[in-house]
């Protein structure tokens, strides 16, 4: 039965591949003919243009002209004759304005061509680019014609060659393409005067005349492909053949050769059929039993025939190595699609399941549960500074303080992703979540000792109970997550969700959208807060800060969208919007007779993009101001978010020309390590510890000890917060430079600061 099925399988085989080797010979001569005959036409198109270029030079003669101006029919001929015989034309003559033939030169009868003249004339006087066939004396003729002008048209160039056997010979070596020109002339009568034809096919188109796509003769097929050409005095066919057997040929060899290899298979087939089947067909049913265990989960059953030494024993070990390996993967998949591997907790998705779960168990009387949801804080400073793996094991201790703090059973912690955690209370009201959300801040406020590194933990904690605070489970989570974030923002240790923080979010999106508007609609406003010299130094200071005067909401303060644009990076066009004003500012007339410097504030993402000192650069080329007229003013944490690319930016700013200043200087946790190595010009001491020095010692020790750091470092010290005349003069006992606050003068608009400058005049410092 398998002999019979591959023998006619085989059988089928040939009749098909016959087939489809005949269909793709002739779909491949289609192709090819297609080519033909756009070469064919390329042909006739050449020498229609070499026979243009040569009526265009016989125009352009000028002793021809003159010949014609003074109607020398004598030359006008000789010149006709000479002319067409160099470029092979067997018709060339001369038309008038009004293309009347005027001289005729024609290697044949000249009342057959004076008529085909007058015929193709018109045609081609409206279409001087292009070419016109004729056929003349059962021969197609190609003619073209070309003005004659000095300057105005004083008659036309007409020329005509034959198609002649030439042409078809060069189709003939240039494709392997039969040609064939069939001509019919106006009394009916057929003829094929150029051919590539045999003797047998030649006489088949003279007796049938034009093929219907093929021309069957003894020694094969050919396929035609018929090109009519636009003519006038008859009918001109250009047929382009070729043969289905010559395509065919190399194929029929492989035929024969597939032939042979499929009885020499069909031989051994029979032999080793019935072999295979004792040896093969029986494992195999085998191995295919243990797939649709395997398909079904059944990864606990071995497989047999795992004794044998040949390849069937190979398979079969292999087969049952790969069941046991699918088994380990897939309890590995399932371990890791709901355990997180850090802290052995459970993960979102697990911890999303459970509170589905919970909240389906009791549709009927809901038990009350609650979701707290913990983010710590300051922790990608503790990995930047202390490294991941001190980070892990942080992580690693956290958990185990969340876990004896929910000691319940039926309660769960789990990872949520980062350094994010919550905490599921089944039967928990909001006030036992309260209750729990204290026990965790309060076991958080121990810090954690690692090697001799102490590390102070806090964290915001968002409370969302059900079914008060949601109908589901996401809707449950995701408001735990935003009181999560409320309490951040606040820093009020542990928050329940309230409506109102939604509507919070939604303005802040609102805000932030509108922000990235506000520079082109000019909402922007630059203010200027002055500083002082304390002790006489010459030149006049001020501080850089932005406003935001809103169409609606009107002025909006700094806190509520500086925080928001640092988050997601366009400070830095707030940073370049204040770097341009400012040196819009310091260039115009009313401000560059004052000796004034411009502090102007970078944020981290500042320092951290690579094209900040070009972009400065190219608004100071701008604007024609110098580089010293600036301060640029940094944070030790926008330094220490990544020190070296701070430091490499810093110092290509101080190489420039600006001048370099910490702000908020003692605020930091690693200032001092990196004081020395960076180009640094002031300090600016934080306003904490100035408004501080009224109320306690403490902090004026801090800021007399800052002060004699800066200026055994060189530097100069800037106090910010000057808000009473007592702390003024405080800190001119204790040799600050300079001074900030409003005491001095508040941030003022452009025109309200250069009048205060104004009223300062020579007035002795406040």
């Amino acid at each position: 039965m398998s002999l019979l099925l591959l023998l006619i399988v085989q059988a089928a085989g040939f009749a098909v591949v016959r087939a489809t080797i005949d269909r793709n010979a002739r779909s491949q001569i289609a192709r090819e003919l297609d080519t033909d005959e756009n070469v064919w036409r390329r042909l006739l198109d050449q020498n229609a243009e070499k026979l243009r270029q040569g009526s265009a030079l016989l125009a352009a003669d000028y002793g021809f002209r003159s010949a014609v101006n003074s109607d020398d029919e004598e030359t006008i001929q000789s010149v006709l004759e000479n002319h067409g015989s160099r470029i092979g034309a067997e018709v060339t003559a001369l038309l008038d304005t009004r293309l009347n033939l005027r001289s005729l030169s024609a290697s044949g009868g000249a009342r057959d061509f004076q008529a085909a003249v007058r015929q193709v004339a018109p045609l081609l006087a409206s279409q001087p680019q292009g070419s016109r066939m004729a056929v003349i004396g059962g021969v197609p003729y190609q003619f073209v014609m070309v003005p004659m002008r000095a300057p105005v048209v004083i008659g036309w160039v007409l020329m005509g060659f034959p198609v002649s056997q030439s042409l078809a010979d060069e189709m003939r070596q240039l494709l392997s393409v039969h040609v064939a020109l069939l001509v019919k002339a106006a009394d009916g009568g057929l003829s094929v005067p150029v051919s590539t034809l045999s003797a047998e096919p030649l006489a088949l188109l003279r007796r049938d005349g034009i093929p219907t796509g093929e021309l069957d003769t003894d020694r094969g097929i050919l396929l035609a492909r018929a090109s009519p050409l636009e003519t006038v005095g008859g009918e001109v066919q250009a047929l382009l053949l070729r043969s289905v057997d010559e395509v065919v040929a190399p194929y029929r060899q492989l035929q024969v050769l597939l032939a042979i290899i499929t009885v020499a298979g069909v031989l051994l087939f029979a032999v080793g059929n019935g072999v295979m089947a004792q040896r093969v067909t029986t494992p195999l049913r085998s191995l295919l039993a243990a797939t649709r265990r395997l398909s079904r989960g059944e990864y606990d059953v071995p497989l047999e025939h795992m004794d044998r030494a040949d390849e069937i024993g190979n398979l079969a070990r292999s087969f049952d190595k790969m069941r046991v390996d699918i088994g380990a993967q897939q309890s590995e998949i399932r371990r890791l699609a709901y355990w997180d591997r850090l802290t052995g907790l459970p993960n979102r998705e697990r911890f999303r399941a459970t509170v589905v779960a919970a909240i389906g168990a009791s549709p009927g009387a809901p038990q009350p549960l609650a979701v707290l949801t913990l983010d710590l804080d300051r922790f990608k400073h503790v990995n930047d500074v202390l490294g991941y793996a001190f980070g892990d094991r942080l992580l690693q201790a956290v958990a185990d303080r969340l876990r004896e703090e929910v000691d319940a059973a039926q309660d769960m912690v789990a990872r949520m992703g980062g350094n994010e955690f919550a905490v599921l209370l089944h039967g928990a009201d909001a006030s036992a979540a309260h209750e729990v959300a204290r026990r965790i801040h309060r076991s958080l406020e121990e810090p954690l000792v690692f090697e001799d590194q102490s590390v102070d933990l806090s964290a915001g904690i968002g409370i969302a109970c059900w079914p008060g605070d949601a109908d589901d489970a996401d809707t449950l989570l995701s408001r735990s997550e935003i009181a999560m974030y409320a309490a951040k923002r606040q820093l009020s240790g542990a928050l329940r969700y309230d409506p109102g923080f939604d509507l919070a979010s939604a303005q802040t999106l609102s805000l932030l959208s509108e922000l990235r508007r506000a520079v082109e609609r000019k909402e922007l406003r630059l203010y200027l807060q002055p500083k002082v010299a304390l002790h006489g130094q010459p030149g006049r200071a001020a501080e850089a800060l932005v406003r935001w005067q809103h169409p609606q909401r009107g002025l909006v303060p700094p806190v509520d969208f500086i925080p928001f644009a640092e988050q997601t990076g366009f400070v830095r066009q707030l940073t370049l919007w204040v770097f341009e004003e400012v040196a819009r500012l310091l260039a115009s007339p009313q401000a560059r007779h004052l000796p004034l410097r411009v502090s102007v504030n970078l944020s981290t993402r500042d320092l951290l993009d690579p094209e900040l000192s070009t972009r400065l650069a190219g608004i100071l080329a701008r604007h024609g101001v110098q580089a010293s007229a600036f301060c640029l003013e940094i944070t030790e944490s926008a330094i220490m978010d990544d020190p070296q690319r701070a430091e490499a930016m810093l110092n290509r700013l101080s190489e420039q020309g600006f001048k370099l200043s910490i702000d908020d200087f003692g605020t930091g946790y690693s200032s001092l390590a990196y004081l020395k190595r960076l180009p640094v010009d002031e300090l600016k001491i934080d306003k904490s510890f100035v408004m501080g020095m009224e109320a306690g010692e403490d902090d004026a020790m801090i800021v007399r000890s800052t002060i004699d750091l800066a200026h055994n470092l060189g530097l100069t010290v800037v106090a910010e917060g000057v808000e009473t005349a007592a702390i003024l003069a405080r800190l001119r006992t204790l040799a600050c430079d300079e001074a900030q606050g409003y005491h001095i003068a508040r941030p003022l608009p452009v025109d309200d600061f250069l009048a205060w400058q104004a009223r300062q005049g020579e007035a002795s410092p406040l």
